[in-house]
């Protein structure tokens, strides 16, 4: 009998000690290998963007970054206390770039969608917008909404990788869809004549609108839901939590609406 109780004494011992290894050691290694913490340490946060996408993100005539993503990742990493890092690259590299760890963020008007959700984490919302129409005056002046573009013959301009290039395939299977890399290849073929529509956001709508006025008309009410987001890597708690709350935070005191006026109220008025 003691030789059994000292057994299962020693046994109980060991187990405490394992446990209490473990407690002590798993905590500690999972936040010292987050993103926030690497992020802190090195004092610098690593941001990508594609520096094409006015007024979101561009280079102003001196070649510097500007514009509304510019300055929540400016924001941002002035609350983090770090250094901020713009990495410019295409768009269709932004996704393999963050999942490869070559940035800690995607902070470039890319919109949350389920797809892409499997591979990547976003926040919640910082910006909702829509996808319209910029319609061809010589080729589409009938066309009045989304639906109309669902016809053969109707040839239609979108931005390869992105949510209209997406929707275009699955909403518009009539239609002829062609692909761009650059969006002002898009809006060129819809003044031209080229193209009937070019789907894209609101904002990029209106612009391009302006910058043809005599020979495209402007669909801008959205027949979409896109909410852009902040993306970063699957599976890390600490930089996702911190990232929701400096979104809270720059909406309560109202940093955001101050970016918004800034940035888009010569362009829709609001």
């Amino acid at each position: 009998m003691i030789r059994f109780i000292r057994v299962v004494c020693l046994a109980f011992v060991a187990l405490t000690m394992c446990c209490g290894t473990a407690l002590a050691i798993t905590p500690y290694d999972i936040y010292e290998g987050s993103a926030l913490r690497q992020i802190v340490k090195r004092g610098k946060l690593v941001v990508g963007m594609e520096l094409k996408f006015w007024p979101f993100e561009y280079v102003d005539e001196k070649g510097k970054p500007v514009g509304f993503d510019v300055d929540i990742a400016k924001t941002l990493a002035e609350r983090l206390g770090v250094e901020l890092e713009i990495k410019d690259m295409e768009w269709t590299g932004l996704i393999p770039a963050l999942t490869s760890g070559k940035i800690d963020l995607i902070i470039s008007g890319i919109t949350g969608t389920l797809e892409r959700a499997k591979t990547i984490t976003f926040s919640s919302p910082y910006f909702t917008t829509g996808l319209c129409i910029l319609a061809s005056v010589q080729k589409a002046p009938d066309l009045t909404d989304a639906a109309g573009l669902d016809k053969p013959g109707r040839v239609i301009a979108v931005k390869t990788g992105t949510t209209a290039d997406i929707v275009a395939a699955k909403r518009f299977p009539k239609a002829t869809i062609n692909r761009y890399q650059d969006e002002t290849a898009c809006a060129a073929d819809v003044a031209a004549g080229r193209a009937d529509a070019f789907i894209y956001d609101q904002i990029s709508i209106a612009k391009h609108q302006k910058q043809h006025p005599e020979t495209t008309k402007a669909l801008l009410t959205p027949f979409t839901y896109e909410p852009f987001c902040i993306a970063m890597q699957k599976g890390d708690f600490d930089l996702w939590q911190y990232v929701e709350m400096y979104i809270a935070s720059i909406k309560a005191d109202g940093t955001l609406e101050t970016l918004r006026a800034k940035h888009f109220k010569d362009i829709l008025g609001k």
